[in-house]
């Protein structure tokens, strides 16, 4: 425990702009200074996701920053994260504050607000410094808009509040890093340029002694020093992405294909990624205007952060006449979370909790109903699939209670806690339909070996072990690449 008073080392790393690999980069350095015998702790004051991950102290936070956990080896806790926003329509979101509920705002009202929630995003940071050697702190979008300065909480808003060092992210791949680098010095007032120690130039193709000049330009025009130019990392896929703009095909090209209708608000799609990565599987992401292929074996619905909004969604694709066609033909259908629910006959929003009031028509394939309540279920569960009889574990992250003839064939039997057993999920009577609220199935092995197995094709994926050792692998990369020395003595200088 730290001494009152006694600041520990940390280190903001910000960027140029969204998706320049800022994620990526903290939880490369987390494993790397794990790896040094540090204990490491990641933060993100606010992310925008709705890509959650459940935390062991029953909350939810980005998976961004649960990957970033996984990366020091540690648990994931709300405080690693404190305020998450999940978008729930082009302009409004759910707002998650220490891993809670705290309601849902438009932008304008979030952006008139947000300073409020700055004593709640620094209790976080003080609560995890005060375990951690080393706090690495991940910022949000970029300091250059300086449009969004006031009441800011992501970037430099934080920096300042916490009295934060600053690494500089640029992402070459998109082209004018230069300007990106030295065009964020120029925006920035004196005190927040000075607060930027280095900058680094991140996914660089080819030989970066080419970039030799371009790095003393930077250098010379910000007055920053160089932390290294680190080249384009291949296996960065293999790992969960933050946002569904990061969504690919499968890497498998197998005799079982996977369709899987990318939804507007898509929510927990990292838990395609274990079948992404199965050689067995081809694994086919369908984007809007494109039918569902009709020789897919299974149509996976994935999680949704909102339900009824994306069900609209999916007729105005023509999904369900895909669906439908699909049933027909003796083709598997698999709902997860909000997949799950709109399988069912009706889905009832009596408080209006995901827009106006009322009840909307389901796909009608099992024989549930769905009705949202503003109670939502945040929790861990382990216990067996019934029709295969083997473990599993996962999360639940839900509004919504589901109930009908059909969950008298329930798909799950979890234990929250010992001695204490409940079913989850439907099934269609003749086993071709199921849904679960359970997140993170696919990533047991041994689930996703009996469940392909069902399906003609072998598992051949040991898909933990296989994230563990691809962090190992971006730890090395960043050390033979980044001035590894340097970034620890700035994130000491705050002492």
């Amino acid at each position: 425990m730290a001494q009152a008073g006694i600041r520990k080392p940390a280190l903001m790393v910000q960027g140029t702009g969204s998706n320049v690999g800022k994620s990526l980069i903290v939880a490369g350095l987390c494993r790397h200074f794990a790896n040094q015998g540090l204990k490491v702790a990641p933060f993100k004051p606010q992310n925008m996701s709705n890509n959650a991950a459940v935390t062991t102290d029953g909350g939810e936070i980005g998976r961004a920053q649960a990957l970033q956990a996984m990366a020091c080896r540690m648990p994931a806790t709300v405080h690693m994260n404190p305020v998450l926003l999940k978008p729930e329509t082009d302009t409004g979101a759910q707002v998650i504050v220490q891993g809670r509920r705290f309601g849902t705002m438009r932008a304008r009202e979030y952006g008139s607000r947000k300073a409020e929630l700055l004593p709640k995003v620094l209790e976080s940071f003080a609560l995890l410094s005060q375990e951690a050697d080393l706090v690495l702190v991940e910022g949000a979008g970029s300091p250059a808009e300086i449009n969004l300065r006031q009441g800011d909480i992501a970037n430099m808003g934080f920096a300042q509040a916490a009295d934060l060092p600053v690494l500089l992210c640029g992402d070459i791949d998109r082209g004018g890093v230069i300007a990106s680098l030295v065009g964020t010095h120029a925006v920035l007032e004196p005190e927040e340029q000075a607060r930027i120690r280095a900058f680094f130039i991140n996914r660089f193709r080819g030989d970066p002694s080419l970039f030799d000049d371009g790095l003393g330009e930077i250098v010379r025009r910000t007055g920053w020093a160089s932390a290294g130019v680190v080249p384009w990392f291949a296996k960065a896929g293999l790992l969960p992405a933050e946002d569904a703009l990061g969504l690919e095909d499968g890497l498998g090209n197998g005799p079982v294909k996977i369709a899987v209708p990318v939804l507007a608000r898509i929510a927990n799609f990292d838990d395609l990624d274990p079948l992404r990565q199965e050689p067995e599987v081809t694994l086919v992401l369908v984007q809007p205007g494109q039918p569902l292929p009709g020789d897919a074996d299974v149509v996976l619905l994935p999680g949704t952060k909102s339900t009824m909004g994306d069900l609209a969604f999916l007729r105005a694709q023509g999904w369900d006449i895909d669906l439908a066609a699909h049933h027909r033909r003796g083709g598997r259908i698999i709902g997860l979370c909000g997949g799950y629910q709109m399988l069912g006959r009706t889905i009832a929003d009596p408080d209006g909790i995901e827009g106006r009031a009322g009840t909307v028509e389901g796909l009608g394939f099992l024989d549930v109903h769905t009705v949202l309540t503003a109670d939502k279920k945040l929790r861990e569960a382990q216990g067996t699939f019934l029709p295969g009889g083997v473990p599993i574990s996962g999360y639940e992250i839900h509004l919504g209670e589901t109930s009908g003839p059909d969950c008298a064939r329930p798909v799950l039997s979890l234990q929250d806690d010992p001695g204490s057993t409940r079913h989850d999920g439907a099934q269609s009577a003749d086993g071709r339909v199921l849904g679960t609220y359970l997140h993170g199935l696919f990533t047991g092995d041994a689930f996703r070996a009996a469940w392909l197995s069902g399906l003609g094709a072998a598992a051949q994926v040991s898909y933990t072990a296989s994230m563990d050792a691809v962090l190992d692998e971006l730890a090395g990369h960043l050390a033979r690449h980044m001035d590894m020395d340097l970034i620890l003595r700035i994130a000491q200088s705050r002492k």
